[in-house]
């Protein structure tokens, strides 16, 4: 598979403050990979994803999202990648439909396109019967479906998602799986954060793991749990390889 992503020499560090965030991050994440990026809290997950996504400078190194150097050309990256943040990303007195379609303008959707694309993204995330709820009164479930296609709505190529499952029941957290199995099935490419290692282990073709903003193993699920003896999950690799102390 060719590199969708190219990350080279990868650093980046806040004026006034002389620890690096990130330490000089290599990394290809390929075409059609379902892509984890694991790590322990502040190890710089959120950073580099923010940094790929052209949201956050770096202070050395380059970035190539399918052959834009994102250094100087961030704003190319938009029609192409799609955000699913940690944090609800929606504005809480407009409906699910409301929130949906105002995300879908914002990416140039329009007239019967924008109609028909949110008609098909509430009906993929099982959102018919609260289309017209305003987000402040609707469950965490439903707040993650709605999450998820508002950042889905312009069909990217590359879809990014932190934490997408984060705090949602069983049935959400199901149909959240089998949809995002289903994309990366399609041909999507797809970069995933997650603190559920089963969930990693089960879904993701290759993990890299961070922490200290320095890369500490990657490859897939398989190839780490064979390369670290004692270790029959994924779970156990991580907390062998990251240290089982408490990172707030």
């Amino acid at each position: 598979m060719s590199a969708i992503i190219t990350i080279s020499n990868l650093k980046k560090s806040y004026k006034g403050n002389p620890d690096e965030i990130l330490k000089g991050i290599n990394l290809e994440i390929h075409e059609g990979e379902f892509f984890g990026l694991l790590g322990p809290n502040a190890a710089g997950k959120t950073t580099l994803l923010s940094i790929i996504c052209g949201l956050l400078s770096f202070s050395e190194g380059s970035v190539m999202v399918k052959n834009i150097d994102i250094g100087k050309h961030y704003r190319r990256l938009n029609p192409i990648i799609g955000l699913i943040p940690q944090e609800i990303a929606l504005y809480p007195t407009l409906t699910v439909k409301e929130n949906i379609a105002f995300f879908g303008e914002m990416h140039g959707l329009s007239g019967k396109a924008l109609r028909d694309a949110v008609s098909h993204y509430i009906e993929v995330v099982k959102l018919e019967h609260h289309a017209n709820k305003r987000i402040s009164n609707c469950s965490g479930g439903i707040k993650r479906r709605a999450n998820l296609v508002a950042g889905l709505i312009h069909n990217p190529e590359i879809i990014f998602l932190d934490e997408p499952t984060l705090g949602v029941d069983a049935q959400s957290m199901n149909l959240i799986y089998d949809y995002l199995i289903h994309l990366n099935g399609s041909g999507k490419t797809i970069i995933y954060t997650t603190h559920y290692m089963k969930e990693a282990e089960t879904m993701c073709n290759r993990v890299t793991i961070i922490d200290d903003g320095t890369i500490i193993a990657n490859g897939t699920p398989t190839e780490l749990i064979a390369a670290n003896d004692a270790c029959n999950d994924l779970g156990q690799v991580f907390l062998k390889l990251t240290g089982r102390e408490l990172r707030d």
